[in-house]
């Protein structure tokens, strides 16, 4: 087994406890803990936590210390963080809960921002894309297969199980980052840490490129996690459907994320990167709007299409920055770039999530869906952006040697 093998059954294991998380999360909050929109909001906001409080700090550790060790405290995250939340549900303790998703959300970041950086050293120039999209396969994967069974199975009485469940996959991680090698970082000079994640924020913000892709990045992720607490009620109120056909959208998002993850993986390299970057924003508006015309018949087919784009399209769109990062960045610093990165495209997740929950309290699902339309167009502008629209081919983005 070759180490970019290696990484994606680590990768498995952590997206597969990851996805059981972000299902089910809110379906635990309503089954168990009977959460008004606003807690709701509040609980899913705990399991993307950990991207606005890891990520920036876990970035000048990438860039700083064994990169295998990180992989190894990534599994370890999340084993912690599932058992924790496990017995926050067997003991109905809400804060416990809440606490053990946030902890688990630290390893998913954690592994991620590493392969990132591991990445450009085993593969070449010419094969990022490619395996970048190898990488991003088993998230995609778990994100169509665990919300089906997930919404299946999961009630109030055995939520604990499946949360235990979670916990065992961060158990086989572990097995598996035994077998990894040292990747060796090159030697910096130690200095604040605050300096070296300035660095990095001023590489992001001197780039035109990257500058786009995190404004881009900061409107979508708000909207796309605003309208994970607005389905819920929307399927309630709008489409008259049970709380369990969450879980059937997130796996027709899913099912959109493996399609769109394979298409990337077979033709990133022949398609111009103008044209994937603005593709996913702009079908995420048409997702949005299609949830929002919908017809209240009891009917949720259309909410499955909304979900399917939401999957297909942003997927490619994230597989492509993923390279544009890798490719501009210097490899001394890539950690840190790419933590403010990942800061913008999941940090904003909590506050998204807040916003939701209470625009959706206050006025209505459908209100909140409009914020969410809105913010979709704005990611949508943000691609017009930087020069992102001019890009022919990656190479073009290398630094001369």
């Amino acid at each position: 087994m070759n180490n970019i093998s290696k990484l994606t059954a680590i990768a498995t294991c952590l997206h597969v406890a990851d996805q059981i998380a972000l299902v089910g999360v809110p379906l635990v909050a309503v089954l168990v803990f009977q959460a008004s929109p606003e807690l709701l909001g509040i609980l899913v906001a705990c399991q993307s936590l950990a991207h606005l409080l890891g990520t920036l700090p876990f970035g000048v550790m990438v860039d700083r210390f064994p990169l295998r060790n990180l992989i190894v405290l990534a599994a370890f995250f999340s084993l912690f963080g599932f058992g924790v939340a496990t017995i926050g549900l067997v003991t109905q303790n809400i804060l416990g809960f809440g606490t053990g998703v946030t902890a688990a959300g630290f390893g998913v970041v954690l592994f991620g921002l590493t392969a990132l950086s591991i990445i450009p050293k085993i593969v070449s120039p010419d094969d990022l894309s490619k395996s970048n999209a190898t990488i991003e396969l088993p998230r995609t994967a778990a994100s169509f297969a665990v919300p089906l069974f997930v919404a299946a199975i999961l009630t109030a009485n055995n939520s604990g199980y499946i949360f235990a469940a979670a916990a065992l996959t961060a158990v086989f991680a572990i097995g598996i980052t035994t077998t990894l090698p040292n990747f060796q970082n090159q030697k910096l000079k130690r200095r604040n840490p605050l300096s070296e994640l300035l660095e990095g924020g001023d590489f992001v913000l001197r780039s035109p490129h990257l500058r786009a892709i995190a404004l881009c990045a900061v409107f979508w992720n708000l909207a796309f996690t605003a309208l994970l607490v607005v389905l819920v009620p929307l399927l309630a109120t709008h489409y008259q459907a049970s709380p369990n056909a969450f879980g059937t959208a997130l796996a027709a998002f899913g099912l959109g994320a493996i399609l769109g993850t394979s298409f990337a993986r077979q033709f990133a390299s022949k398609v111009a990167p103008k044209l994937l970057l603005v593709f996913g924003p702009a079908v995420s508006v048409f997702a949005a709007l299609l949830l929002y015309v919908g017809p209240n018949t009891g009917s949720t087919l259309v909410v499955f299409a909304a979900f399917a784009l939401l999957g297909f399209g942003p997927s490619i769109w994230l597989i492509t920055q993923n390279t544009i990062r890798q490719t501009i960045a210097p490899p001394q610093i890539l950690g840190r770039v790419n933590a403010v990165i990942q800061t913008t495209i999941y940090g904003m997740r909590p506050l998204g999530a807040v916003i939701g929950g209470v625009v959706t309290g206050t006025f209505s699902a459908q209100a909140g869906l409009l914020v969410v339309i809105g913010l979709f167009i704005l990611s949508a502008i943000a691609t017009s952006l930087g020069g992102l629209r001019k890009i022919e081919n990656f190479a073009d983005l290398r630094p001369a040697s």
